[in-house]
């Protein structure tokens, strides 16, 4: 994918997941738990992959998945749903933008601490001034809040 069509896919996938928390949060309304949301967003997501994979791979994309599973296999679909129960009750209670100023502020730390690891050299100082100013956003954000 060229260069240049990725940021304005990930803006729109940013777009995306705000509209998605706010579509999920009036489900929660209307049910006894948030559990019913997650399989609702679960199954579409499971139903449309599923096609997906059958108009491009057929019956051999169904074997092929079926053979890539292993135990561990679990744990992204684990983190992705407890990504999404968070965001969930982070809208209902602190609000979309509190909710996600922490989810980035928490994901722009662990990526750099996962990139640091894997190339084995520190952040630059410009990298940290920027997490240390997203952290003072999100206390100013909360701040305003009262």
């Amino acid at each position: 994918m060229d260069g240049y069509l990725i940021f304005p896919l990930l803006a729109a996938a940013g777009i995306a997941l705000v509209m998605q928390n706010l579509l999920m949060v009036r489900i929660t309304e209307s049910v006894s738990t948030v559990v019913i949301t997650l399989v609702i967003n679960s199954a579409m997501g499971l139903v449309l992959l599923l096609g997906t994979l059958l108009v491009r791979n057929g019956l051999a994309g169904i074997h092929e998945t079926l053979q890539t599973i292993r135990p561990w296999v679990i744990l992204p679909g684990l983190l992705g749903s407890f990504f999404v129960f968070a965001g969930i009750v982070g809208y209902q209670t602190l609000g979309a933008a509190v909710t996600i100023t922490v989810l980035v502020s928490s994901q722009l730390i662990a990526g750099m601490l996962l990139d640091a690891c894997k190339t084995q050299a520190a952040p630059s100082l410009l990298s940290v001034l920027g997490v240390v100013l997203l952290i003072v956003g999100v206390t100013l954000i909360l701040r305003g809040r009262g």
